[in-house]
């Protein structure tokens, strides 16, 4: 079981996130309650980046759940700069296919690794880190998948960050 860090737009994927935390491959999801962001996020910008770095100490992973509007919120990003920094592995997850509580998909979000860059050579953090599209024709078929794969997932994303 690995010790991850969650990345994701707060409102509206939470609901998301939480059944995507809830597969028991992964460990750490109560280091992040979701109470505790709400609390956070009123403060300001140097509060939450300490907030942001103590909740990714002791991680060896940082996954991106990707919404319809992940890419390029300002905290996302600094998560992926973080855990990209700090040496965590590091793996999107397409979560447009679950279900919110309301019972509502969304539209497919963009890549948000897209933008960065690593190395001298300035290679396309897209180039690096992957990305996936949990198949399936319903929420449940796209959880499946995500439960069967996760595992696998984060300990690529570990390999490849150590390529690195």
């Amino acid at each position: 079981m690995r010790n991850c860090f969650f990345s994701f737009h707060y409102v509206p994927d939470n609901w998301r996130a939480a059944t995507v935390r809830s597969i028991g491959v992964v460990d750490g999801e109560e280091a992040a309650r979701d109470n505790d962001w709400e609390s956070v996020r009123r403060y300001d910008d140097k509060t939450i980046k300490n907030w942001i770095d103590q909740q990714m100490k002791g991680r060896t992973c940082a996954i991106v759940l990707i919404g319809e509007n992940t890419a390029g919120r300002p905290w996302i990003n600094y998560e992926i700069e973080t855990a990209w920094n700090n040496k965590l592995g590091l793996v999107g997850i397409h979560i447009h296919g679950l279900k919110n509580a309301q019972g509502m998909t969304s539209s497919k979000g963009a890549n948000p690794f897209t933008g960065f860059t690593i190395g001298q050579q300035q290679i396309p953090l897209t180039n690096v880190v992957r990305s996936y599209d949990p198949p399936g024709f319903d929420s449940r078929a796209r959880y499946g998948y995500i439960a069967e794969n996760i595992g696998r997932w984060i300990e690529e994303g570990i390999a490849i960050r150590k390529q690195y």
